[in-house]
């Protein structure tokens, strides 16, 4: 039995470059919003004697959450990754589904594959681009270059064809998840910090009421509204990370299906034609 040749088209994507971009993002995510909580938040303009250290002005939200505590920078800081990691995944997602509608594409792959013209399948691949396309790009030239080999059977070469598709997409598919560990890693964290500052905060208002006589009500105040800046902050974050992943996990499902479809069809079209 003849060893099926490598994947034709496919290209292996490296990490080092995605990897680089995850870990300045993080870094300058955190850098902004500590610079926001400081700077903008923390402005005296915010507060009560122009001292931040005075409670909040009447209806200022930045000096409110200003006085969310040390946690709130951080949960910032998550907020703005869902958000740089989202625009990444979307650009990269929108290009490997290729220039045109994907369904369109896969229908007029088989349309053509159906007719029998191999290179205007190929061609429409050259027009389509991204991923799905070099993926099935991949397989068509498989198609074409079981055809002269005389060693291999139907069945043999209908697997060899198999073959270059599943490897070709395990080349491409992986550079579409990169950075959703990010994303889904954020759902819990988004949480858990939020959870923390609120613990934070209800400790402190605790403390206040256990003071000896009259319980001091401005330390009790900015105890309970640093927990429930907290917990907002950290329920909004969780409740951006979800959608995003979720969004971009459906996205990645639908590319992968539509490479599937179109997969099938071409070893079924061989097997059909070469019998």
């Amino acid at each position: 039995m003849s060893n099926a040749p490598k994947p034709t088209t496919a290209k292996k994507e490296t990490s080092g470059g995605s990897s680089i971009f995850a870990g300045l993002a993080i870094v300058i995510c955190i850098a902004i919003a500590w610079a926001v909580f400081l700077f903008v938040m923390g402005n005296p303009a915010n507060f009560e004697g122009g001292d931040n250290a005075n409670h909040p002005l009447e209806g200022n939200y930045f000096g409110m959450i200003y006085k969310g505590g040390i946690v709130v920078p951080f949960l910032m800081g998550m907020f703005l990754m869902v958000i740089v990691f989202s625009i990444e995944r979307f650009f990269v997602i929108s290009k490997a589904a290729g220039t045109g509608n994907v369904d369109a594409f896969v229908k007029k792959v088989q349309q053509f594959l159906s007719s029998g013209s191999i290179d205007s399948a190929i061609s429409a691949c050259d027009k389509q681009k991204g991923s799905v396309a070099a993926v099935i790009k991949s397989g068509l030239l498989k198609y074409k270059d079981v055809e002269s080999d005389t060693v291999m059977n139907t069945e043999q070469k209908c697997l060899a064809i198999q073959k270059d598709i599943e490897e070709a997409t395990a080349l491409e598919m992986p550079m579409l998840e990169q950075n959703l560990t990010v994303i889904s890693t954020l759902v819990s964290i988004g949480t858990l910090v939020g959870l923390l500052g609120t613990v934070v905060g209800m400790i402190k208002a605790f403390a206040a009421l256990a003071t000896a006589g009259a319980p001091d009500q401005a330390a009790l105040a900015n105890g309970i509204s640093e927990a429930l800046i907290n917990t907002a902050t950290g329920i909004g974050t969780s409740t951006l990370a979800i959608i995003s992943y979720n969004f971009f996990t459906s996205k990645i499902d639908s590319l992968t299906y539509s490479i599937d479809e179109a997969g099938f069809s071409i070893v079924q079209t061989y097997a059909a034609t070469h019998r």
